[in-house]
């Protein structure tokens, strides 16, 4: 994780769907951070989604997890998120909202991050303005892993300062992505959860 959530506290339940929510977010963020192993890939093989569209990318990656190895997923990983020099995708929102790394977006961020007390775990070389570190951060919001369950206000400010103006098109970049096969439904998945994201949100 690019994000500290190791407070244990004694946290409230919380709501069904909300728990669906910090889910799809802890899994895309694990999947963009880090290259997943034999035993990631066993878990999303056993993914089953319901109807719908989100439903259908998750059948689709879980079916991608099954069939292809570790060692392919790693290639894939590489070509796609580092490259030589760089990789297809820079999933970053200084890039994504600057042209440039390390811009005013992970500035913005980084002092909100203060204000919400979630702090950067040390020895990780990405940036926090990272996609996956973002949906991590998300996931930990929603189910208390920094603290408590930040109030839907909360969270909805930050989804909309640090997440909505970027997101869903690098998730598209990453569904189009010419290297990306389990990669594919991965984007697919996270465009959706932007999508009802913004639209929950606008509604609240």
């Amino acid at each position: 994780m690019t994000v500290d959530s190791t407070i244990e506290m004694t946290t409230p339940p919380i709501a069904p769907e909300d728990e669906v929510r910090a889910h799809l977010y802890a899994l895309l963020g694990n999947l963009l951070l880090q290259v997943p192993d034999q035993s990631t890939l066993e878990q999303l093989g056993a993914l089953q989604g319901d109807a719908g569209e989100v439903g259908s990318a998750i059948n689709t990656l879980s079916q991608l997890a099954k069939s292809m190895t570790a060692g392919a997923v790693e290639r894939e990983y590489n070509i796609l998120f580092i490259g030589v020099g760089r990789g297809e995708v820079l999933p970053y929102a200084s890039y994504y909202l600057t042209g440039f790394l390390h811009e005013k977006p992970l500035a913005d961020l980084r002092a909100k991050m203060r204000g919400l007390g979630i702090q950067r775990k040390q020895g990780i070389p990405e940036p926090e303005d990272h996609l996956g570190a973002l949906c991590e951060m998300m996931a930990g919001m929603i189910t208390g892993a920094f603290g408590q369950p930040m109030p839907l206000q909360v969270q909805k400010e930050f989804f909309n300062a640090h997440i909505a103006p970027w997101a869903a098109h690098c998730f598209s970049d990453l569904e189009k992505a010419e290297s990306a096969v389990l990669y594919a439904p991965v984007g697919s998945l996270g465009h959706l959860l932007m999508g009802i994201e913004q639209e929950s949100f606008r509604i609240e």
